[in-house]
């Protein structure tokens, strides 16, 4: 065995060779000497979060943009206080790792056999049980010998299913003598069966061919898989209008003359309701099915085909083992050129309020589309709140721009993840995040790592006082009439500018257009530190695209 690697050396450098840059972490006895002696010389870059969660979000956000996030805390005091974060990159495959530094053999056996209570020890198991839950594979380093081939295993695992992976590194094991690597770590291809392959395309493409108002519907399976080139030449081929789903939003870039816009049941723009109702055949392409991606409306499965989980479904037929990057390769392979075209309904100009006076929700949303803020530079970010709504319908250009949680839809998420995004992103671009005041309560020390790492994310935080989305969900008719919040819902104010003070960033608070449009430009111009503007909304005010529910 060559003596010259040990287990830490081991696991930074296949972390290395992923493309990982950034490590979130929180310092932790148990992994100082790891992080000490191996990350610091390293070239991954050490960000010290202020909290397990945000770090757990920040690694996502970074994640969804570079393939690949990780983060690195102490035995359970620290590892569990990330579970919500992690449990959410797997509801919505987002390939992160988790280090868990780990007390040593010795104390494990001193506390199994006598009692005896070392600091953060629960009984030595709870950890490794708790994230075999929420994880593509979740190992224990308690063996020089195995540990090459359980990272290995655990990596690959985390790049294939783009899912979490949880690798418990005990303190005693760092500098143990390890085998070296061995090749590279590439992701596992799922297993076609080609007769069903063939099969399901055969059946697909005679659906194109009968049909007579055709579109697709990209899904964030093609984004999670990288399967971007492939789909895109498959869009070009068909010459057909497609849309995408929230949590697919900006796939691509939504200036394509293709794009027939983001199809979020009755929250879609009218001509894209329009086209998904009239259309007669709709492929879906990687689709992953919600409540959140589907708001007020059921999926026709009669005329829609939806690819993905490695399956082909269409009304009652089903074929297993149909991966998307195979089904992709082979329908594109097949003459489609005779297929109808499927012309993009007419966009008919919104007629906006006047922008003018106080701030509305659908205002805000309309004055920075209408001041063409949001151009092909910028990446945007949404939390799950009412700025679901108002973000579907904007217009980004920039492909891969746009991040969410809309799945697992974990309040508090884009503050912090806007830190990983900031630290993912390429230098020309800049980073804008909407955030619920509610969802930012939850999260708001993501502005110290931020301003301590010169990140210079935009924050917006729609100030209505109440956790709005969620009355909105169980009886939105509170918001057009008389009635008042559920206590519930009812937000302690927070004079939430005041916090840019706090962390030595800069902030403003607007309660007009005029107001906002400085706040902008103001922020626009801060380049070394995030920048916090406070909206305020009226408590009751809604983007248009929530109206259409009642209770």
């Amino acid at each position: 065995m060559d003596t010259q690697y040990t287990v830490g050396q081991y696991l930074t450098q296949r972390l290395e060779e992923l493309g990982l840059g950034h490590l979130f972490s929180i310092a932790g006895d148990y992994t100082i000497e790891w992080i000490n002696k191996h990350i610091e010389p390293s070239s991954i870059e050490l960000i010290e979060e202020v909290n397990e969660l945000n770090a757990g979000y920040a690694a996502d956000g970074y994640a969804r943009l570079k393939g690949i996030g990780a983060m690195c805390f102490t035995y359970s005091a620290g590892t569990l206080s990330a579970v919500n974060a992690v449990a959410a990159s797997y509801a919505e495959r987002i390939p992160v790792v988790v280090i868990n530094g780990a007390p040593s053999i010795q104390k494990r056996l001193t506390a199994q056999q006598t009692g005896f209570t070392y600091h953060h020890m629960i009984d030595g198991e709870t950890d490794l049980n708790i994230y075999k839950n929420i994880t593509a594979a979740a190992i224990k380093l308690d063996n020089p010998e195995l540990a090459p081939r359980l990272i290995d295993y655990a990596l690959t695992e985390c790049i294939s299913q783009k899912r979490p992976a949880y690798i418990e590194l005990l303190e005693d094991m760092v500098e143990q003598p390890c085998a070296a690597p061995v090749g590279k770590l590439v992701p596992l291809t799922p297993i076609p069966l080609q007769d069903n392959v063939d099969k399901a395309v055969d059946k697909i493409q005679q659906s194109l061919a009968g049909a007579k108002r055709p579109i697709v519907w990209l899904g964030a399976e093609v984004d999670r898989m990288g399967l971007h080139d492939q789909a895109n030449a498959l869009i070009r081929k068909l010459n057909l209008p497609y849309v995408t789903e929230l949590i697919s939003k900006a796939v691509f870039s939504e200036n394509d003359p293709l794009f027939a816009g983001v199809f979020d049941g009755q929250a879609s723009s009218a001509i894209t309701q329009e086209l998904v109702e009239e259309s007669d055949f709709i492929l879906g392409l990687g689709v992953w099915l919600s409540d959140i991606n589907s708001l007020g409306q059921t999926v026709n499965y009669d005329k829609t085909a939806l690819v993905a989980w490695d399956t082909v479904k269409l009304g009652t037929y089903f074929e297993p083992q149909v991966p998307l990057a195979n089904f992709i390769e082979a329908l594109s392979q097949q003459p489609l050129s005779n297929l109808p075209s499927c012309a993009i309904p007419s966009d008919v100009p919104n007629i906006c309020e006047s922008l003018s006076g106080s701030i509305t929700y659908q205002g805000f949303y309309d004055y920075i589309q209408d001041k063409e803020y949001i151009n092909d530079n910028v990446l945007i970010g949404s939390d799950a709140s009412l700025n679901f709504f108002g973000s579907l319908l904007l217009k980004v250009g920039t492909p891969r721009g746009f991040v969410a949680q809309p799945t697992y839809s974990s309040i508090g998420y884009i503050g912090p993840a806007a830190t990983g995004m900031s630290l993912a992103k390429k230098d020309h671009q800049r980073v804008f995040v909407f955030s619920g005041d509610g969802g930012f309560q939850m999260t708001p020390q993501c502005l110290s790592t931020q301003t301590r790492f010169k990140l210079n994310p935009i924050i917006f935080v729609m100030d209505n006082g109440v956790y709005g989305v969620e009355q909105w969900l169980y009886d939105a008719e509170i918001f057009s009439s008389d009635q008042p919040f559920f206590e519930s819902c009812i937000l302690h104010q927070w004079d939430y500018c005041k916090l840019a003070d706090v962390f030595g960033c800069k902030g403003w608070t607007v309660n007009t257009y005029e107001e906002l449009n400085n706040a902008i430009l103001g922020a626009l111009e801060n380049l070394d530190s995030p920048s916090l503007i406070q909206v305020k909304v009226p408590p009751k005010s809604l983007p248009d695209n929530a109206k259409w529910k009642k209770k």
